[in-house]
């Protein structure tokens, strides 16, 4: 086993610890910024709760049960230091229960729409990216430039109204909208997600198609690439095993910088769909001014970027020997 080989664990684990090392101060900055945020949205949650016909008496008591009548820093210092010693996100001001609780509830809807959403973009982004590469300015490439730019330009919820009128109403391959029931057909809750998941996907591929076309058009002009086909290396082993490999570093660190779109957008389809996750719990809580659980939401997907920026990190430690080595 080479040296190289032999450190590898040593250097990802660095890069982990690097990453990992981000954590803390980005979840803080999301939670600080969400938390005061929400104090400049017009609305009371007391009046939200026991409505607009509550006696003053009944506010107060209301707004002294929940803790809303405490100065806003010892409101904040209180959350902070409940997440930071003992992982407590507080409760829910409308129902009571956990806010954890309830967001880990409808978190399994929405992480499958985003991972499905990732493997669609890819799926889409990749053979386009090497068919518009392989005979630049020809006629796919053409049309691989201006098709995608269409979507991009389209606000979400647009396609994801195309994708239902197309394919749930008149083609009738997928579900108009909800999410199926575990018991009624094994891939039923799976087809559910697919047009949410197309949507989203269709939002984000244009840069990635555009980035990943660039890349490989740039590598396979490289000097290395040219001195493997006078060694008479063949064409698609040097296209797949290093053309697409030089070239996936930029794309795949696009990728985790739109992560944070890939999250949003999966937020905003799932109203487009009428599917219980995140995003209805999300649109439920800020009309009802209920601000633990949109905290709970925002620090959530803080923590979840956060990781899939740790595991971009990684891949790409892996992917390219010299980031292994950098400090």
């Amino acid at each position: 086993m080479s040296a190289a080989l032999r450190s590898l664990p040593r250097q990802v684990l660095r890069q982990a610890l690097r990453v990992a090392g981000t954590v803390l101060p980005v979840m803080l900055g999301v939670v600080t910024a969400v938390f005061f945020l929400l104090r400049l949205v017009p609305g009371d949650p007391a009046v939200m709760i026991l409505g607009d016909r509550a006696t003053p008496q009944a506010l107060a008591e209301l707004r002294a049960k929940l803790g809303l009548d405490a100065p806003l820093w010892q409101q904040y210092t209180d959350f902070v230091s409940g997440v930071l010693t003992r992982g407590d996100t507080g409760d829910s001001l409308v129902t009571g229960v956990p806010t954890a609780e309830l967001v880990l509830s409808r978190a399994p809807v929405s992480l499958g729409i985003v991972a499905l959403a990732l493997m669609l973009v890819l799926a889409i982004a990749v053979p386009l990216a090497l068919a518009a590469a392989n005979r630049p300015d020809g006629f796919v490439d053409q049309l691989v430039r201006i098709v995608p730019t269409i979507t991009l330009g389209m606000p979400l919820f647009w396609i994801g109204l195309l994708l239902i009128i197309v394919f749930a109403v008149n083609l009738g391959w997928f579900p108009v909208g909800g999410v199926g029931a575990a018991g009624s057909a094994p891939f039923e809750p799976v087809r559910s997600l697919v047009l949410p998941a197309l949507a989203v996907a269709l939002g984000m591929a244009p840069p990635l198609i555009r980035s990943l076309r660039a890349q490989l058009l740039e590598v396979t002009e490289a000097e290395f690439v040219t001195t493997l086909r006078a060694a008479r290396i063949p064409e698609r082993q040097i296209r797949w095993r290093h053309v697409l490999r030089g070239a996936a570093l930029p794309t795949l660190n696009l990728l985790s910088v739109n992560l944070a779109y890939l999250i949003g957008g999966t937020l905003v389809v799932e109203k487009v769909f009428g599917i219980n996750g995140l995003g209805t719990l999300l649109f439920q809580s800020i009309s009802t001014r209920d601000f633990p659980v949109v905290q709970t939401i925002a620090l959530y997907c803080a923590i979840l970027v956060v990781l899939v920026t740790l595991v971009a990190q990684l891949l790409s430690a892996l992917i390219d020997p010299r980031l292994r080595g950098a400090r």
